[in-house]
C-alpha cells in the first residue's frame, strides 16, 4: 500500500487539514512530519470544530495510528493542552498518538527570542506567529537543541539545561536586555512535561517502517505552504522549519526513504491568501479582497494567530512553480464556493517586472515585490455551489474554472470542496 504526502501549494492555510481528514479514512498511519504549533489545521466533523496545531488530523478516526515525527518541533504545554482538549470532547488519544524521540523541543527562550527579534527587526519584521518555532529550528541546526529523548530523561535534561540556560541567558541579557531565566525553574517545569509525555514517546520511524512492511497505507501531513519553504519559497519571508515544507522533506521528517513515497497531493485554494509579511503580487485591497476574506462560511483569519489573511486572485505563476517543486501526482481545490458571487474571476498568468514578462517565480524577493500581475479573465457563475455534491452538477463556468486550474497545474485534480463540511468535498479522480 502507498505512502501519500499532502502539501500546501500556496502560502499555507489552503485547507490541508480537511483533505488529510478525508484521506485518513483509508490510511492506517497519519503523521505530521514538519513545522510546529505555528501551523494550524481546522477540522469540522460530527463532534464540532477543532483547531489542531500538533496532533495529526487522523486523530478523529478511532482505529488510526497518529504520529508526530522527528521533523516537528514540539511545544510541550501546547501539545498537552491539545491532548486534554481532544479527550475532554470524547476523542481517544492515548495508545493511538506517538511522538518521535528524535523530535526537538521548543524551550521558553525560543518564544522570548522570537518576539524580541521581531521587535529588533522593526520595519523588516518577518511577521512570524511569535510561537518560538523559528528560533527552535535555528537551535536544532546550530546543535543547541533539546530533543524529546532528553526531555523524558531527567539526568540528560539537567545536563543539557546546565549548559543551555546560562548560554541563552547571555543572549537574552546582552542582546535583548531582558532578565535571565532560572535554571531550576526551567528544569522543574520541563521535567514535569517529560514525565507527562513519556507514555507517548517511541521510535516513530521504526513504527512507520513496520506499518509499511505490513502493507498498510501511510498518510504524511504537511504543514504550512510550499511558498514558505526555506530554500524554494519567497525568501526571506519564509518558514525556518526544516526539513523542507515541500514534499521532499516528508521522507526526512518521518524517517523513511524518498523512494518509499508513492503519491504527492497538493492543496490549493481557488484564490490566494497569505498571513504575515512578504510580497504577494495578486493581493487585493478593494471590495473584492474583502469579499474573499469575509464571504465564505469561515472567514479568512489565521487559525493559529487570528490575524486577518491577505486575499487575492489565484496566482497561476506561483501555483505552477509549487506543483513542479513538489512533483505533484494529484491536486485538491478548496473554497470554490467563496467565488460564487463574482461576475468575473481573474487568474494571474504572468508577472511584469521592470519591463520584462516572467512566467516563473523570481528568486529575488525585491523583484517579486515589484511584480505586476498579468491577468486572464474567466466568467463567474453567480450561483450557489455549497449544496452541490457532484462535479457535473456544478455550474458550467465553475467546471470551466476548475479545468482551467487543472491545466495550470498540469496535474489531475482529485477533489473540489464547496464548503467546510465533510460531505462538501466533491470527488473527481482517485488519489491513486
Amino acid at each position: 500500500m502507498p505512502v501519500i504526502v499532502v502539501v500546501g501549494g500556496q502560502w499555507g492555510d489552503e485547507g490541508k487539514g480537511r483533505i488529510v481528514d478525508l484521506l485518513a479514512e483509508k490510511a492506517h498511519v497519519v503523521a505530521r512530519y514538519s513545522a510546529g504549533n505555528n501551523a494550524g489545521h481546522t477540522i469540522i466533523n460530527e463532534l464540532g470544530e477543532f483547531k489542531l496545531h500538533l496532533v495529526p488530523a487522523g486523530i478523529f478516526y478511532p482505529e488510526k495510528v497518529c504520529v508526530i515525527g522527528n521533523g516537528v518541533v514540539i511545544d510541550p504545554p501546547v501539545l498537552l493542552k491539545e491532548i486534554e482538549d481532544l479527550e475532554s470532547r470524547g476523542v481517544a488519544v492515548r495508545g493511538r498518538l506517538f511522538i518521535s524521540d528524535r523530535a526537538h523541543v521548543l524551550m521558553p527562550w525560543h518564544r522570548l527570542i522570537d518576539e524580541l527579534d521581531e521587535k529588533l527587526r522593526g520595519h523588516g519584521a518577518i511577521g512570524t506567529t511569535g510561537r518560538g518555532v523559528g528560533p527552535a529550528f535555528v537551535d536544532k541546526v546550530g546543535r543547541a537543541g533539546v530533543r524529546i529523548a532528553d526531555l523524558v530523561d531527567r539526568e540528560a535534561l539537567l545536563q543539557s539545561l546546565s549548559f543551555l540556560v546560562p548560554y541563552k541567558n547571555v543572549v537574552l541579557e546582552k542582546l535583548y536586555d531582558v532578565p535571565p531565566l532560572r535554571l531550576e525553574d526551567v528544569r522543574a517545569e520541563y521535567a514535569d512535561y517529560g514525565e507527562r509525555l513519556e507514555p507517548f514517546v517511541t521510535d516513530t520511524s521504526a513504527l512507520v517502517q513496520e506499518s509499511l512492511r505490513n502493507g498498510e497505507t501511510v498518510l504524511l501531513e504537511g504543514a504550512q505552504g510550499s511558498l514558505l519553504d526555506l530554500d524554494m519559497g519567497t525568501y526571506e519571508y519564509v518558514t525556518s522549519s526544516v526539513p523542507s515544507s515541500l514534499a521532499a522533506g516528508a521522507a526526512i521528517g518521518i524517517g523513511i526513504g524518498p523512494t518509499q513515497i508513492d503519491h504527492v497531493v497538493g492543496v490549493y485554494k481557488c484564490y490566494n491568501t497569505r498571513v504575515g509579511n512578504g510580497p504577494m503580487p495578486t493581493e487585493l485591497l478593494d471590495e473584492t479582497g474583502t469579499l474573499l476574506r469575509e464571504g465564505g462560511p469561515r472567514p479568512e483569519y489565521g487559525s493559529t494567530t487570528g490575524r486577518p489573511r491577505r486575499c487575492g486572485w489565484f496566482d497561476a505563476v506561483a501555483a505552477r512553480y509549487s506543483a513542479r517543486m513538489n512533483g505533484l501526482t494529484r491536486a485538491a481545490l478548496t473554497r470554490l464556493d467563496v467565488l460564487d458571487p463574482l461576475p468575473v474571476i481573474k487568474v494571474c498568468t504572468a508577472y511584469r517586472v521592470d519591463g520584462r514578462t516572467l512566467k516563473t517565480l523570481p528568486a529575488s524577493g525585491a523583484a517579486l515585490a515589484r511584480a505586476e500581475p498579468v491577468y486572464e479573465e474567466l466568467p463567474g457563475w453567480r450561483r450557489d455551489t455549497a449544496g452541490v455534491r457532484r462535479f457535473d452538477h456544478l455550474p458550467p463556468e465553475a467546471r470551466e474554472y476548475v479545468r482551467y486550474i487543472e491545466g495550470v497545474l498540469a496535474t489531475p485534480i482529485c477533489l473540489v470542496s464547496v464548503g467546510p463540511e465533510r460531505d462538501q468535498a466533491i470527488p473527481m479522480k482517485g488519489i491513486i
